[in-house]
């Protein structure tokens, strides 16, 4: 059977949010609209906007609901600084919306002006917009995880590899093909759990990983693999920001334990994604 995969975010989270105790994992996601705007940045204060069918963290924006200070003559604070930091000149507290992308942010003082400036980019084409995730972070950048399940030569699911992936210095995506950097989830774990919430944490997301492949595969049974984007919180919550039917498996080489591809890769070849590795033949 060919393997199957699903492009659109959108269709994938709908099935996910028919089960009711895997639907506490995604952030509230909708259909981009200025209502959707409007709503999501008043309640979360950061929300994301991303194209419902893409890959690598390409045309993801986001977009923050931020109270700023503003100078005697009105000025917007120089130097990209959109922070809350008070100055001596700064006499007027506003209510701004900061856009970034890539490595660029834009000022606005109302939503109908974000609105206005994300159309051009989003041109027309299905975009969502999800509740903004405060990621933990590593030297000051935030990461996320990459979780890969995959079916195993018995035709169970099973969780293959984890991974930690390091925002480059000012982007807001982590993919390593966006200029990520790849840890493993025990490095990045460690500067924020003990050994112990560590394990429970990592055994909570390989189950997660199968169960998230099983609930897909109600709707979509030729799913073979998925990778699921994981973040978390301050709080060392747990959330599901996508899934990819189509999982980069590059990374996994860059982990010094070779196992982890060699499985990886192992299941791939079983399910037809990857061709076996020729052997060599010696002559006599």
């Amino acid at each position: 059977m060919r393997i199957q995969r699903v492009s659109s975010k959108w269709a994938k989270t709908k099935v996910i949010l028919q089960n009711r105790l895997l639907a506490i994992f995604i952030p509230e996601t909708r259909k981009y609209s200025l209502a959707a705007l409007n709503e999501l940045l008043e309640t979360y204060g950061t929300v994301y906007i991303k194209p419902d069918r893409g890959t690598y963290g390409n045309g993801v924006m986001r977009a923050e609901q931020r109270m700023v200070n503003l100078s005697p003559s009105g000025q917007q604070p120089v130097n990209g600084d959109y922070g809350t930091g008070s100055s001596e000149a700064a006499v007027e507290q506003k209510i701004m919306y900061i856009l970034r992308h890539g490595l660029e942010a834009e000022a606005f003082s109302t939503t109908e002006e974000l609105h206005n400036a994300l159309k051009p980019k989003i041109r027309g084409r299905s975009y969502l917009i999800q509740q903004g995730i405060d990621l933990l972070r590593h030297a000051d950048r935030p990461f996320d995880l990459r979780v890969l399940t995959q079916k195993r030569p018995d035709g169970g699911w099973e969780t293959t590899g984890m991974l930690g992936r390091v925002a480059a210095p000012q982007k807001i995506v982590t993919n390593y093909h966006n200029g990520g950097s790849v840890f493993t989830v025990n490095a990045l774990f460690k500067e924020h759990m003990s050994p112990a919430e560590m394990a429970s944490t990592l055994q909570s997301l390989k189950s997660l990983g199968v169960k998230i492949a099983m609930q897909l595969e109600t709707a979509y049974p030729g799913l073979k693999e998925i990778g699921l984007d994981i973040a978390l919180d301050q709080h060392h919550d747990v959330w599901l920001l996508e899934v990819n039917t189509l999982p980069s498996i590059i990374a996994f080489k860059l982990i010094h334990d070779k196992s982890v591809y060699r499985k990886i890769h192992r299941y791939a070849v079983a399910y037809g994604r990857l061709k076996r590795r020729k052997t060599a033949v010696s002559r006599r």
